[in-house]
């Protein structure tokens, strides 16, 4: 394996996967992360990955191969990365469809069998994670339920402790509450619409703990949602709400600590910790 010159290699290398219509296949665009990435120290390389960025994390067929193709991509200059420079470490940041990706891709290291060892990946940084867990790290004020898409099953893994996730009250890429099964579903099912074969076991464990949860005493309210059109008017009409409220635009001003640090300030200055303190 050919192994590039010392001064060829970065001590960290930033895979940052870009949201929803930020960047395409062939026009990688930084969008919200340049506000994290930009003037990290010297010695940091940041990668954008492109891909196609299409459609939202309930929409279906078309998120689900667009999110599969950023996982693809991602992992693919990791291990370019990795094969050139056998000390530089990585991070991986995403927001909104970017960040389900680099969080896909983190659970995938964190298990022990992907692209690197978890090792070296020292930071993973999720800006509206549609599968944000609530036992997930979260810098800033509590908020409720999970991602769109459902909790990923075994988290992070061996990654946990490096992985910090950040999500505004209201934003229901990251927040759809426990209760909202029109919601959870309407989310959910877009994980099938292109299926991973290996995580066909997940997506069961998904639906039972969803199932479950709705029918807990008292949780007959949830059940209103017509099983054959969980996405309906009511879910709709929330969606749409959401979109115009503008809070999964908010990061570069919500504030998540009691110094004022908002999102992508706070996590821009963990990753340059990160890169100054092996």
């Amino acid at each position: 394996m050919a192994v590039a010159a010392p001064g060829n290699c970065p001590d960290l290398n930033v895979i940052a996967v870009p949201g929803t219509w930020e960047t395409s296949r062939d026009n990688p665009h930084p969008g919200m992360l340049s506000q994290v990435t930009r003037g990290l120290p010297g010695n940091v390389r940041t990668d954008y990955v492109s891909y196609a960025a299409t459609a939202l994390p309930w929409e279906g067929e078309v998120y689900g191969r667009s999110k599969r193709e950023a996982v693809a991509n991602a992992r693919g200059m990791i291990a370019d990365m990795a094969a050139r420079c056998s000390a530089t470490r990585f991070a991986l940041v995403g927001y909104s469809q970017g960040a389900d990706a680099a969080g896909d891709l983190a659970a995938e290291i964190g298990s022990g069998h992907g692209v690197v060892p978890p090792e070296r990946v020292a930071a993973v940084g999720l800006l509206s994670d549609p599968r944000r867990g609530p036992t997930d790290a979260l810098i800033g004020p509590p908020v409720p339920g999970a991602g769109a898409g459902g909790a990923r099953i075994g988290g992070f893994g061996f990654l946990s402790q490096n992985v910090r996730t950040f999500c505004a009250a209201g934003d229901l890429y990251c927040s759809v509450p426990t209760d909202d099964l029109a919601g959870r579903f309407a989310g959910f099912l877009t994980q099938l619409s292109a299926p991973d074969p290996l995580q066909i076991g997940n997506y069961v464990l998904t639906v039972q703990s969803i199932l479950g949860e709705a029918l807990l005493p008292g949780g007959s309210a949830i059940l209103s949602a017509s099983p054959d059109d969980p996405a309906g008017e009511q879910w709709t009409r929330q969606v749409q709400d959401f979109l115009s409220s503008g809070v999964h635009q908010s990061y570069p001003r919500y504030t998540v600590d009691g110094n004022g640090e908002t999102a992508t300030a706070w996590l821009h200055n963990w990753l340059a910790d990160v890169a100054e303190h092996p």
